[in-house]
């Protein structure tokens, strides 16, 4: 937010956001704030993400800080995701946006129907 009031998004701001707030980076910061998890637990924890999209988030999610991946030396060497502590600073932020899409989504569903019926569509 800027200084008058304005809210401004630059570029910077928008590309993390998009980055840690899609559709697969919740839902992996979600399994991770519970416990560290190997890749393959993730994936059956996150339904219908496939091996290359959980690749792509986690590198995106440990690029920008909120995930570490740690070598586990097993036989075969295995690893294993957790959050950062800097990852933990986005629950409360994720928890209120989530708070207000709870709050608001009859609201949401009826301005949607109205648009989806309306007959001036096109």
């Amino acid at each position: 937010m800027d200084t008058d009031g304005e809210l401004r998004i630059d570029a910077p701001h928008r590309e993390l956001l998009d980055q840690v707030l899609d559709k697969w980076s919740l839902g992996v910061l979600n399994e991770l704030c519970e416990r560290p998890c190997r890749f393959n637990e993730l994936r059956r924890a996150v339904p219908a993400v496939t091996q290359k999209s959980l690749t792509a988030t986690l590198r995106r999610l440990e690029r920008n800080g909120v995930v570490e991946r740690e070598v586990i030396s097993t036989r075969p060497v295995a690893v294993r995701y957790r959050i950062t502590p800097l990852g933990k600073t986005l629950r409360p932020p994720v928890e209120v946006l989530l708070a207000w899409a709870s709050e608001h989504m009859p609201a949401v569903e009826r301005a949607r129907e109205a648009f989806d019926t309306r007959d001036d569509q096109g």
